[in-house]
């Protein structure tokens, strides 16, 4: 299989069902953000936190290229003629997003209770989950701004939105086993 086929030399791609649209296209740009979100994530997991995070962080990436695949799907073709869905893959259950709320209810329940804000950093893996928490944000963001033009599915909305809580979580969760200091945002007095 080769990489290039040259296809999109003028500014063009095509999406699952053969509909070509411009590659600055709103439901490109979702979806290559999910994708730069994948490979956030993969930076996480390549850090040396916990086999549990990691494995979970497996996971997720898997459900971000179901996400990537049905945003990269034009909704008009999503369905073939013999009424078969065209990905042929598991979508965005409301599993998969229980399993990101479990996970962070069990995180936080062993944290203190957050009283401010709270700055981003204080040690470099924490630092990527804020990163991709950010990313992850634009991802939603342009998604339903996608969804205001075409159907988005609900769960992959809502996968979005809780998987960027999840990674805020994490974050805390990280800083307390990582013994990073924790900064409070305290706004400055002028």
């Amino acid at each position: 299989m080769k990489i290039y086929t040259k296809t999109g030399d003028k500014g063009t791609t095509a999406l699952f069902g053969g509909t070509r649209v411009p590659k600055h296209h709103i439901r490109i740009d979702s979806y290559g953000t999910v994708d730069e979100l994948n490979a956030h994530i993969g930076l996480i997991k390549d850090q040396g936190i916990d086999k549990h995070y990691k494995d979970l962080l497996s996971h997720i990436q898997d459900r971000l290229f179901t996400v990537g695949a049905t945003l990269a799907t034009d909704p008009k073709k999503a369905v073939l003629k013999s009424g078969k869905d065209r990905l042929n893959i598991p979508k965005i259950s409301d599993e998969n997003i229980e399993r990101l709320e479990k996970e962070m209810d069990q995180m936080n329940d062993s944290l203190p209770p957050m009283t401010n804000f709270i700055l981003p950093g204080g040690h470099q893996t924490v630092s990527f989950c804020h990163i991709a928490r950010c990313v992850c944000r634009r991802a939603e963001r342009l998604a339903a701004a996608l969804n205001d033009l075409e159907p988005v599915e609900a769960n992959t909305l809502m996968y979005l939105n809780r998987l960027s809580d999840y990674l805020f979580v994490l974050a805390r969760k990280l800083s307390s086993e990582l013994q990073a200091d924790e900064v409070k945002w305290i706004p400055e007095k002028y």
